[in-house]
């Protein structure tokens, strides 16, 4: 008897949870719908100037063009892009802030460091990867090495007599510098400067041997015969300095490392907000005008979609904890 009277009792509940279901999702169809109706925030976790500003306002440009609503860059520096990145995880899910990083905050941070106040995996929705900044290794025009090769050669006879600048423990360079000596069987001596114009001065001046900076950032004095470029780190050849063969095809594909630039939400964000951005980053991304201005600016624009994203941020949260175990760095 006990489950003939309770069923139409679980009968009506049932009901009921299917009707607010449906009238959340319908609500959340309705706001999607009506989405945006204010200014979006774009939170930059690097001071303004830098390759992270200048991805984030030309894409911001042409994003707002499509929104119908301004997009405003918000610059939150700091604490190896901790600050602004948690500004974004904590902030309001309706798609009002959006975060434009790169590896350091979705995958090198979560790899290198135990306490961070949020997870990027489970926090942020990643929604597309939009360019890629190629790393180059340099040293000074003056520098007896014209190879990489060379350069190895120098490395095995003297072990760690060798230096390369970083921008502290646990930083791009500081990766790729690893990735390298790692993958030529070198040991080399990081040393730690206090940005990348501050490291390219050190190396043009023969301060130390070794720079491992952005293409962007090298090129000019490249080009000026104050540099000597011997490889690009990244997957593929740079726009800027299209002769110039990457690691891997030197020979030491284990050293490729790419910088690169992607925007995430709050994870609670409603999906068809979510794939409302998608969409539109993918149509801004696909821009001609857009891909010769990044070009011009030392960037290699891709389209990479939301899954494309999420797995290469497990990829490389794998493979940059490995190393971090194999070469012994701990983030400052």
């Amino acid at each position: 008897m006990s489950n003939t009277s309770s069923s139409p009792r679980l009968s009506r509940r049932t009901f009921q949870f299917a009707a607010l279901l449906a009238a959340l999702g319908a609500s959340q169809a309705s706001w999607a719908q009506n989405y945006p109706v204010k200014p979006v925030r774009l939170v930059v976790p690097f001071p303004p100037g830098g390759g992270t500003d200048m991805v984030a306002r030309a894409l911001g440009q042409k994003l707002s063009e499509r929104l119908g609503q301004p997009v405003v860059v918000d610059n939150r520096p700091g604490a190896a892009t901790i600050i602004g990145t948690e500004a974004v995880v904590k902030s309001a899910p309706d798609g009002y802030s959006m975060l434009l990083s790169g590896s350091t905050s979705f995958t090198v941070n979560p790899a290198l460091r135990a306490n961070l106040p949020y997870d990027p995996v489970k926090d942020l929705a990643p929604l597309a990867i939009v360019a890629r900044a190629p790393l180059a290794l340099v040293v000074a025009a003056s520098a007896p090495w014209r190879s990489t090769r060379e350069l190895v050669a120098a490395a095995r006879a003297k072990p760690r007599d060798l230096r390369y600048a970083t921008f502290g423990s646990g930083s791009g360079p500081h990766l790729a510098g690893e990735l390298f000596a790692l993958a030529a069987g070198v040991e080399l001596q990081d040393v730690p400067y206090k940005g990348s114009s501050q490291a390219t001065l050190a190396v043009m001046a023969g301060e130390i041997e070794i720079g491992i900076d952005t293409v962007a950032t090298i090129a000019p004095h490249v080009k000026s015969g104050k540099l000597r470029v011997l490889g690009i780190v990244g997957a593929t050849r740079s726009s800027l300095l299209p002769d110039v063969a990457t690691l891997s095809e030197q020979g030491w594909p284990e050293a490729t490392f790419d910088a690169w630039y992607g925007f995430a939400v709050p994870v609670q964000v409603p999906a068809p907000i979510q794939q409302r951005l998608v969409s539109d980053l993918q149509a801004v991304a696909a821009d001609p005008a857009l891909q010769a201005q990044l070009r011009a600016q030392g960037m290699e624009p891709v389209q990479l979609g939301q899954q494309a994203f999420a797995a290469l941020m497990q990829t490389e949260i794998a493979r940059y904890r490995n190393l971090a175990q194999r070469a012994r760095i701990v983030a400052e």
